[in-house]
Formats: C-alpha cells, structure tokens, sequence
C-alpha cells in the first residue's frame, strides 16, 4: 500500500553503519532504520544470537514463557532501577505504548495529559497521544480523553494535570519534533505534578532509550516514571517492543487484560539481550556521547545551520530556511543517507557503532552537500 510514498532506494545489504543499494552504491546510514540498529547492520552478536535461538527455541505464544524472554525483562527492570515492576513485551514501539494507553484506564481514570508536538505512533490510540495534525486529522475522531500541553512548559503542565488524569505522557526528547529537548528539570517536575494529583507518569523512551543518547535511557532517574515504553533500538532490528510497569503501576493489568501472539518471542528477546550485553561489553554509550560530541559541533560550525540540538546519537539541526528536503537528496547523492523531520529540519539517529571516521567524513561533505541543496554549488 502506498503508506509512505516511493521508497528511495532499494537497499540490498548492509554492514556496519555501511548500506548499498541494487545498483551497488554504498552509503553511511546516519539514519538507522529510525534510530534502530542500535548495533548496524548484520552485526556477528546479533546475528549468532538470532541464529542460535531460532534453532532451539523459535515461538512460543504467550500461552507459555521462555528463558530470553524472562531474562530480558529483569534485565530491563534493573536497568531501570531495580525498584520491582513487570513487563508487557510487545512487536513495537506502537504496540509498546497501546499497552501501556490500556494500563492507564486500569487507574480508572480516563483523562490523559500529552505534550505539542509528541510521537507516539500511528495506530488508532497510540494516535490520539500524536499531536501532528496531518497524521491525525485523517483518522479522527480518536480514541481517548486527551489533554495537550505545550512541551517543557511546567506550569502548564501543573493546571492541566488534576484528580481525574489517568496518565501524563511524555518523550524525554521529542525525536519526531526534530529533537527537542525539555528544561532541565521538567520530567522531574512532572513526577511531582502527578504524584500530587494521583497520576501515573508515563515516559515514551521507544525512540531515546537503549543507548540512543549516550545513557541507557535519556530520562533523569529522579523522575521515578510508573510507566516506561520501549522499542526501536531494542532488538537491533528485530521487531520487539517494552511496557515496563515500574512499582505499583505493574501490577494494573490482570490476567485477561491485555495479550499479544508474537510479542516475547524468544528470537526477539534473544536479539535484545544480545544489543544489551553488546552494549555493555563494547562500551557504546560512551562511544555514542563521544561521537554525538563530534557530530554535533562539526555541523554547528557552518552557518547555514542555525541550531545543533541531542544527546549522544540523536542529532536534530534547525537550516536557515527550508532546504530539507533538498539536503536529504544531495546527502543520498554524497553517499549519506539522513532524515527530514520537518521543512527545515534534519534528524540524524545513526547506529551506535557508527565510527568515528566515518563521522568525520560525513562532516568533510557537510559544506558541499549544502552547498548542493541551498542552490550554491552549481
């Protein structure tokens, strides 16, 4: 169906942070399959992890448990603190935040409170906690009782949040929005916001956890959320998805409230706990901060980019005037592929393992591709 438009390329392979398409062109991937490959392309842990569970052990239904699957999920927990909880694993970021929408209703409360300019999926609830207008105004009316508030503003937050919220969702950095970071402080503002009024807090991590910003998880940790929603990164490229219930907020759901066929399937979980311990063992959330680092002030140093915003491997720049778009072609003919939130904006999500030199190159084309795409290089 033709959801998304033309595809621009037909990628055959890949390696490392390295694609190429049909015709044999190679590419620097600084997109990731969206902030995916967490560990790039056909990388050997991810590859043998699959590999091997699939010939022991390959689904299972949620009729029955596995060990990945077990193991994956106290994993994730201590992760996030070891303060006790459950998790729901789903297919996708989607279906991770459709869990956790229907564990809000189990407070019995409906109202829920989300952020301008939020992301958090297409599919019918997960909709209605989406602010753009052009991916809503289609499918409308939608599901929910939803509140909106203008990203990192405290107080408005503060006179939206009451005794009948169910929920405040919010992204720690909005990706979709073109990287967008709060004030310092918001998220643990939020915390004591809902706290006080009796609501869950719920953090949207599917595009920023999993190392994504140089931290397992781009929220402050004295935010304490109730509810943690995962994906993307999480598999390397395997579909899977989290709802992680920290403390009371796990126990919502009953048996019967909720289910899934293929989510916890144990070649899914099996590829996540092989990007977590590879993670770990490669040291790439250092190397994601320090790359993010390089990246960062080598597109800030040209004047045509007149905002450089992230942390880690999650890249958003503001162009002085919409050449987007134009910037995407001219990066593809470079030999980069990067992304267009916006008219103006550009959003680079490359695999963790991306290299330093690679980066470099990246930023030695920089002047030429806007050259290229402002109307100066001919």
């Amino acid at each position: 169906m033709n959801a998304f438009g033309p595809p621009k390329l037909m990628l055959v392979r890949g390696e490392g942070s390295h694609v190429w398409d049909s015709d044999g062109n190679e590419y620097v991937d600084l997109l990731g399959g969206i902030a995916v490959n967490a560990l790039g392309h056909a990388h050997p842990a991810l590859v043998d992890a699959v590999s091997d569970q699939l010939r022991t052990l390959g689904h299972v239904s949620n009729f029955f448990t596995s060990e990945p699957q077990v193991r994956l999920a106290e994993r994730l927990l201590a992760l996030l603190g070891g303060t006790g909880g459950k998790v729901f694993l789903a297919n996708s970021g989607s279906e991770a935040n459709e869990a956790a929408l229907k564990l809000t209703r189990r407070t019995g409360r409906t109202k829920l409170v989300a952020a301008e300019g939020a992301f958090h999926g297409r599919t019918m609830g997960a909709l209605a906690l989406t602010a753009k207008a052009a991916y809503r105004e289609p499918f409308e009316p939608l599901p929910g009782d939803v509140t909106w508030v203008p990203y990192g503003d405290v107080e408005a937050l503060r006179t939206a949040v009451d005794d009948e919220t169910a929920a405040v969702v919010l992204e720690p950095i909005q990706g979709e929005a073109g990287v967008v970071l709060p004030p310092d402080g918001y998220l643990v503002a939020a915390r004591e916001i809902t706290r006080d009024q009796g609501a869950l807090l719920w953090v949207d991590e599917v595009q920023t956890g999993i190392g994504r910003t140089g931290h397992w998880f781009a929220h402050d940790p004295d935010c304490e959320p109730d509810v943690v929603t995962l994906a993307k990164g999480l598999g390397g490229g395997v579909p899977i998805g989290a709802c992680v219930g920290l403390g009371a907020a796990g126990e919502l759901f009953q048996p019967g409230n909720h289910g899934t066929t293929f989510g916890g399937n144990p070649v899914a979980c099996a590829a996540a706990l092989a990007v977590l311990e590879t993670i770990e063992a490669d040291q790439l959330l250092q190397h994601a901060a320090a790359v993010g680092t390089q990246l960062r002030e080598g597109l800030a140093a040209d004047p045509r980019v007149t905002d450089v915003r992230g942390k880690g491997l999650l890249v958003g720049l503001t162009l002085a005037g919409d050449h987007a778009a134009a910037v995407v072609g001219a990066a593809q003919d470079a030999g980069f592929i990067v992304n267009m939130p916006g008219p103006d904006l550009i959003r680079l999500a490359p695999p963790l393992v991306l290299a330093a030199d690679d980066a470099a190159a990246f930023l030695a084309a920089w002047p030429g591709i806007l050259d290229t795409a402002f109307g100066e290089g001919s």
